[in-house]
């Protein structure tokens, strides 16, 4: 992942409003930070995929059900969480 003049954008910033970019809730200049990105960004276009596919599976099993908001908002907090410490994980030098 990176963070260096190569990619203006944070990877971890990407990845935390990934769900918010499928979902098409992100204004026009953040979606194309974004897409930008994730075209340049191996590692985060990849991660990107799994999210993707995920989000296909869901709604496949779901049919159009939507969650309530209250579930969303814990799930969608509860991968931050998870995000957050893998971070912490892969740059730890041992």
């Amino acid at each position: 992942m990176s963070t260096d003049d190569q990619h203006p954008r944070d990877c971890f910033e990407v990845l935390s409003v990934v769900y918010g970019f499928l979902d098409g809730e992100l204004d026009d200049v953040s979606r194309s930070g974004i897409r930008e990105h994730l075209d340049e960004c191996a590692p985060c276009l990849r991660q990107y995929g799994i999210e993707q596919e995920v989000k296909a599976l869901v709604a496949r099993c779901c049919g159009s059900d939507r969650a309530p908001d209250e579930l969303r908002l814990k799930v969608v907090t509860r991968i931050r969480e998870v995000r957050v410490q893998l971070t912490q994980v892969e740059f730890r030098v041992d």
